[in-house]
């Protein structure tokens, strides 16, 4: 069996980062704010059931008083019992709204620090993987890392079937646009005239222009363009399974920690996640 070591090293690195960023930047806030909710929570209840207390307690004085009343006691008692439990049920839907309104706005604070960190790790994640990942070449060999992730752009070009490479060269027939190569990073020459002979052997196109971009939107990668085609390799591919695999277990974790309310699930569904 085949083992890629580079692909190997990559993913332990992020593990390890992830797992590092996670237990110093996120874990520890998230704790404190649930702690802090929680409080502000059990205050709320502590002074419902304070009032409860104090208005059962004006019920019993009300109804001692007022027992010497001949005829009209029943009638007085009953008046007493609904001013209670109107007050009651008052005070104990006030109670829960207020609540509810502080748990929602808890949960988005979380979603929002969760997105904006899950961003955050992605980019510095990707840059440290594939500094990481440039050094591990530079000192096994003399390639760089971006002439390696041409040699992957190309091999999957040759790759390509009959029928996918049809597909691409009528695009291009029918496009203004033309081929496109982006890349993270400055190509090389030479590997910016591997890439053209290689594009213009697919199209069947000695003269073809291909165009070259810069783009940093993309994390450490390269990939090919061509009339709604894309053939590319990028480590953000593999940060997006990284992503996921973290989103779920943050999901998971905050789900299992929040205290659930009544008739409400503690978190977002997974299509109402961002």
């Amino acid at each position: 069996m085949h083992i890629d070591w580079f692909v190997l090293l990559a993913q332990l690195v992020n593990f390890l980062i992830l797992i590092y960023l996670l237990k110093r930047f996120l874990y520890t806030r998230i704790i404190q704010a649930m702690n802090e909710r929680e409080a502000k929570i059990a205050a709320r209840f502590d002074e419902a059931e304070r009032l409860k207390r104090e208005a059962e307690e004006a019920a019993r004085v009300y109804e001692e008083k007022n027992s010497f009343l001949q005829g009209q006691e029943e009638k007085m008692l009953n008046q007493a019992r609904e001013v209670v439990n109107h007050r009651q049920k008052e005070w104990m839907d006030s109670a829960r709204e207020e609540v509810d309104a502080i748990r929602r706005r808890w949960i988005e604070t979380v979603l929002q620090e969760k997105a904006a960190f899950l961003e955050h790790l992605r980019q510095r994640t990707g840059k440290q993987v594939f500094a990481i990942a440039r050094k591990i070449l530079d000192d096994l060999a003399d390639t760089a890392i971006e002439s390696k992730m041409v040699d992957v752009l190309i091999d999957r070009i040759h790759s390509l079937d009959p029928a996918e490479r049809e597909k691409i060269c009528s695009a291009l027939e029918d496009s203004e646009e033309g081929a496109i190569v982006q890349s993270a990073f400055a190509l090389f020459p030479e590997d910016r005239q591997r890439l053209t002979d290689t594009v213009r052997d697919l199209l069947g196109k000695p003269d073809a222009v291909i165009r070259y971009q810069e783009s940093s939107d993309l994390i450490g990668g390269i990939e090919f363009l061509a009339s709604g085609h894309r053939i590319a390799w990028s480590i953000s591919d593999y940060l997006e399974h990284l992503e996921q695999d973290f989103d779920r277990v943050l999901h998971e974790e905050v789900r299992q920690t929040l205290p659930k309310p009544s008739g409400e699930s503690v978190m977002p569904s997974e299509e109402q996640r961002p």
